[in-house]
């Protein structure tokens, strides 16, 4: 009987892990108009943060670009998406965008192309960030601009990261040494 639970039990945890993605899967445009291809980044740490240029996070870019500057030799990187969702704060084009974050803040981590974090028009990646159906681990929402999520070296979800909390807070430095 025991053996039997154990199967049961060792199949529905193998069927519900099944339907997790990776965001490996997914191939984006940069903001250059380049395509880019999560599964470059298999055995990689990824921080996903979506963006604005005009916003009072926005300082958090110093942050980001430290902390991307610090670890990528560790097998971590960032990826920026720029959105205009919230209150206007990202209305420039793609152009406008890459030149602020490097004359502003030295970015040098990858930045895609804007996109829609939230709503109807909600991009692939989002979808699968904050679906619990798609991501394996919780359905959440973007609250803001810097919002952020971890995912592991397998592309998966492993945490989602307040806007307000700074790039550089000890349990994201914790995160990418484990």
């Amino acid at each position: 009987m025991k053996t039997f639970l154990f199967f049961i039990l060792s199949t529905m945890l193998l069927s519900s892990s099944s339907t997790t993605e990776s965001i490996h899967q997914f191939v984006v445009t940069d903001i250059e108009g380049n395509k880019f291809d999560f599964s470059s980044l298999k055995g990689k740490k990824i921080m996903v943060v979506n963006t604005a240029s005009r916003c009072g996070l926005t300082p958090q870019y110093e942050k980001l670009e430290e902390l991307y500057t610090k670890y990528k030799s560790k097998n971590f990187v960032i990826v920026g998406f720029p959105s205009n969702d919230f209150l206007m704060q990202e209305p420039g084009s793609n152009e406008d965008i890459a030149k602020f974050c490097k004359k502003n803040y030295g970015v040098s981590f990858p930045m895609m192309a804007k996109i829609s974090v939230n709503g109807k028009k909600i991009h692939p990646v989002y979808k699968f960030l904050t679906r619990k159906s798609l991501n394996g681990l919780k359905d959440n929402k973007v609250e803001w601009n810097f919002q952020k999520y971890l995912l592991d070296e397998n592309g998966y979800l492993v945490r989602v990261i307040s806007p307000s909390t700074s790039p550089n807070d000890a349990s994201i430095i914790e995160w990418i040494n484990k």
